[in-house]
């Protein structure tokens, strides 16, 4: 089974809401989703993969981030390594450059989104934070 490394980021606004992705229309579980982040390129540290993921997908500078939790999912195709990051300090103005619809949700609220399975554990984890 194919194995994926993906990182992944939790920002959060002045109001203590956390931001989430939807999934745009082309992509497996589209409309669904996730936190912001993407795939680690083949020998890229996790931070480093963080830094230019959220760069390139929501044009925000990330200047400090900790890790929150890594861990697998397994889909029928695939098993997705998930290494989760609360990103402390960034910035800019986060914005769809992949052309996905962006939601600031307060974290005690995260359980009612449409989140991807795979994510569900971070849900928790950021819930438990709040």
């Amino acid at each position: 089974m194919k194995a994926i490394e993906v990182v992944a980021g939790a920002l959060y606004d002045a109001a203590g809401c956390v931001l989430i992705a939807q999934r745009p229309p082309g992509k497996a579980l589209a409309g669904r989703w996730e936190f912001p982040g993407g795939k680690l390129h083949p020998g890229e540290a996790p931070y480093d993969g963080l830094v230019r993921e959220l760069h390139e997908e929501l044009g925000v500078e990330v200047r400090a981030a900790e890790r929150l939790m890594r861990y697998s999912h397994a889909y029928a195709d695939r098993v997705v390594w998930l290494d989760m990051w609360i990103v402390s300090d960034w910035r800019g103005t986060p914005r769809g450059l992949d052309g996905q619809a962006l939601r600031w949700v307060p974290p005690a609220r995260l359980d009612e989104e449409d989140i991807l399975e795979a994510d569900r554990p971070i849900v928790a984890a950021l819930m438990q934070r709040a």
